[in-house]
């Protein structure tokens, strides 16, 4: 049973939009990579004369996320269609905890981390512009900023990973791994005590706005199905540890996100809720 991974960087971009017929086209190529790819290299592994074997473990994780933040914005559904319309972008400074249980076997291994971050946490700082006028639609016609709770929120990843670096006669020091799987994270936001600057019109000053409370209760889902690559390399024993292993990972998948916005201080009860679909990229380092 191991107890330490140290996440060193995880960054994602995504782009997600309305494109549905894009997303479908992504899911496809993703699904046609995976049957193309990993038959062959199973092929190739168990001609090899791979003996059978398993090794289960526990690892504990900590996560902790910096210069981080979740962003959300719509368009104008009518003239002039400005867009965006609105966008929020919402801080999630954090630290997570979790575990992950993997399997390893003879010719691949299987994992899945379950991560949740850690009580109420104050995130950064929430800000909110909004394009409202319809002569001028590039105009900035108001913006807002406040601090941010984070709620509980969690976040889930399964996997199958295929080892090839003995296949491919690489040192034994190097780990070379097609990986496939999929994501889930749900983030729970409240924005609270702020102020927001209105623009009634260009050039003049604004005029500020204290929003003292709980202004917007904000949660995000999104879904991805992603194909990539691992890379790592052990370095054994170094400055004093027994043990010293680098790891790296870069993947792109087709990402389906629900987004749901209660606005708290409108007077009559108000939420907009959007779908979309896009995809996304995403990079990882750790030392194990």
């Amino acid at each position: 049973m191991h107890f330490l991974a140290l996440p060193v960087m995880d960054l994602c971009r995504a782009r997600l939009d309305r494109d549905h017929g894009r997303g479908r086209c992504g899911v496809t190529v993703l699904s046609l990579l995976i049957i193309g790819f990993l038959p062959p290299l199973v092929l190739a592994a168990a001609s090899e004369g791979y003996p059978p074997a398993s090794v289960w473990s526990l690892e504990a994780k900590l996560k902790g996320l910096f210069s981080s933040h979740t962003s959300y914005e719509f368009g104008n559904p009518v003239t002039p269609y400005q867009s965006p319309l609105s966008r929020l972008e919402f801080p999630i400074n954090s630290v997570w905890g979790g575990l992950e249980g993997r399997g390893d076997f003879s010719l691949f291994s299987a994992g899945v981390e379950f991560l949740t971050s850690v009580a109420d946490q104050e995130s950064g700082n929430f800000r909110d512009r909004d394009w409202n006028d319809n002569e001028v639609p590039q105009r900035l016609t108001n913006y807002g900023e406040t601090d941010t709770r984070l709620l509980p929120s969690y976040q889930l990843r399964a996997d199958i990973v295929m080892p090839v670096a003995a296949l491919l006669r690489l040192p034994d020091r190097f780990d070379l791994s097609p990986v496939a799987g999929f994501r889930w994270q749900q983030l729970n936001l409240t924005p609270h005590d702020g102020t927001q600057f209105d623009y009634p019109s260009a050039g003049d000053p604004p005029e500020a706005i204290r929003l003292p409370g709980d202004a917007i209760r904000f949660q995000q889902n999104w879904y991805q199905y992603f194909l990539g690559l691992k890379i790592g390399y052990d370095f054994g024993s170094l400055a004093g540890l027994s043990r010293l292993r680098l790891q790296s990972q870069l993947d792109w998948g087709y990402t389906y996100g629900e987004n749901v916005d209660n606005h708290l201080l409108r007077e009559a009860k108000r939420i907009t809720t959007d779908a979309t679909t896009g995809d996304a990229w995403h990079a990882s380092l750790a030392v194990v």
